[in-house]
């Protein structure tokens, strides 16, 4: 069922709702540049298992509104509560992947984990997706204004590109092509911005704020977010496991599917 969540004037989220009488919920929060339908192989399974899964589009991305504006991490997690208590969520699981799980980091930390009792990490772009002086893991601070540059210039182009490092398995051409069409529903702007993001936003003590069990999923081919990356995440989330995907890059949702899906349902049910 999808519906649409008003977070602030002017400003439409778009929801799906699968299994709303699932005894256990899951709040999945997709990864840049994709939407809610990159959890599809998440989405045809779990609610036979009795699951809950709510999808959100995040601003800018999807069917969601696209303003101007709004793509720092604050607000997003500021639209994560609104749909939070639009839907009147409690006991829930928290689940992002890539930028989608910086931000319910930054959720965690600013509205103190509001109704989550279990957080779920997939190659999350925490606690910097770039390097730094003092984190000399993840992308250059280079590559990502490239991508930025190609946002403005030849979004297409870039989306496949980036298309291309996503998966460590082989994917079909059709699969490719879906998962670029996803790229290309979201705007332009939107794109960029949250591109931008990556370069401002740290999450080195919103870590330390996490107070629920967290699980750390993670492809160790990833090219996006590299593994040292959930490292440190383990090391910065107290009572946090790490499981290290051993044939999945970025897209480890597709990649090890199966697996994904047991992991993520056995650490739900502990």
């Amino acid at each position: 069922m999808g519906f649409y969540i008003k977070v602030e004037p002017g400003v439409k989220i778009y929801v799906e709702d699968l299994n709303p009488a699932g005894e256990k919920t899951i709040l999945f929060i997709h990864g840049w540049p994709a939407s809610h339908k990159m959890f599809e192989y998440q989405f045809n399974q779990l609610p036979k298992m009795g699951y809950r899964c709510v999808g959100m589009d995040c601003r800018g991305f999807g069917n969601s509104d696209k303003p101007w504006d709004g793509y720092d991490y604050d607000t997003q997690a500021d639209d994560i509560r609104s749909v939070v208590e639009a839907l009147d969520l409690h006991d829930f699981t928290l689940g992002g992947h890539s930028t989608g799980g910086a931000i319910a980091v930054r959720y965690m930390a600013r509205h103190k984990g509001c109704g989550v009792s279990k957080l779920g990490l997939f190659a999350a772009a925490a606690p910097s997706l770039i390097q730094r002086p003092y984190f000399p893991h993840g992308a250059t601070k280079e590559v990502v204004n490239k991508i930025i540059q190609g946002a403005h210039h030849d979004r297409p182009e870039m989306l496949r590109g980036f298309g291309d490092m996503f998966f460590f398995q082989h994917v079909t051409q059709a699969f490719s092509d879906w998962f670029f069409q996803m790229g290309l529903q979201a705007a332009g702007w939107s794109t960029a911005a949250v591109a931008a993001a990556w370069i401002d936003e740290e999450l080195f003590s919103d870590l330390g704020e996490i107070r629920v069990p967290t699980l750390i999923l993670h492809g160790i081919h990833d090219k996006v977010c590299l593994f040292p990356l959930a490292i440190a995440q383990n090391e910065g989330i107290c009572n946090s496991k790490l499981v290290p995907f051993q044939y999945s890059g970025h897209g480890l949702f597709y990649d090890e599917r199966d697996k994904f899906n047991k992991e993520l349902t056995r650490f739900i049910e502990e």
